[in-house]
């Protein structure tokens, strides 16, 4: 588990610490990819205890919609961003090169978790977690109490895509252009998605380095092809002021 870098308990899963085999070994937490739905289940339940509370995995829709956990164990329909005021309930995002992003309102407490891909980057579902986390304020306050963590994500030089659709990303996100180590065009989401945190004036940042095409601790599915999936968590309510660590 890597520590996210929240003022809450928040952490990364990584491939290792699971029960899955090959092609998913071995923390896959995914139940879409074709892996054994028991062992996903005992691996999600790895990541439950390293939380220290429920976990509700989101299904990726590859867009904006924002879905609120109010209980732990609903069923929740497929949405890139969750969002909960609960304390003692914890939020997933599963990805295996898009962006696990997690974040933290200071304001409320609220916390949210997003799957950031292309078409949701494009689409606005970084103004959607944001703005699910404001619309959960009563009142007025600055944007940034709220804190940000980037998760681990392929990285723009290793991103390739075709030259209209890295021109087509640019015009909304000119920071997402990038070219990869062998010189074609690439989209960098992860700095894409810094800068537009910046622009809503996020008010503390953290992104992880790691690329998960080029390091194999995390899965990859432009990389690997069937593979898993890792996680983002984070969990409202648990400070990691008052005595509580990220991750053991």
């Amino acid at each position: 588990m890597i520590d996210a870098g929240l003022p809450v308990r928040a952490f990364f899963t990584t491939r290792a610490g699971g029960e899955s085999i090959a092609p998913y070994e071995s923390l896959n937490v995914a139940t879409h990819v074709g892996d054994d739905p028991g062992v996903v289940a005992r691996n999600r339940a790895i990541v439950e205890e390293a939380a220290g509370a429920p976990v509700t995995f989101l299904h990726a829709a590859h867009g904006i919609k924002v879905h609120r956990v109010t209980q732990p164990d609903a069923e929740v329909p497929a949405a890139d961003i969750l969002v909960t005021d609960v304390p003692g309930l914890a939020l997933a995002a599963i990805a295996a090169d898009c962006i696990p992003l997690l974040l933290h309102d200071a304001a409320t407490g609220a916390v949210a978790a997003a799957h950031i891909g292309r078409k949701g980057l494009w689409a606005g579902a970084v103004d959607a977690a944001f703005g699910a986390l404001l619309d959960l304020r009563g009142t007025a306050a600055s944007p940034t109490l709220i804190s940000a963590s980037v998760g681990p994500a392929i990285c723009g030089r290793c991103y390739e895509v075709p030259i209209g659709m890295r021109y087509e990303v640019a015009e909304r996100h000119p920071t997402a252009t990038s070219t990869t180590s062998w010189k074609t065009p690439a989209l960098d989401i992860p700095r894409a998605v810094e800068t537009r945190l910046g622009e809503l004036g996020v008010g503390y940042l953290v992104r992880h380095p790691g690329c998960t095409y080029e390091d194999a601790a995390f899965f990859s599915h432009r990389r690997d092809g069937l593979t898993g999936r890792h996680c983002g968590v984070v969990v409202c309510g648990v400070s990691v002021h008052e005595g509580a660590n990220s991750a053991p």
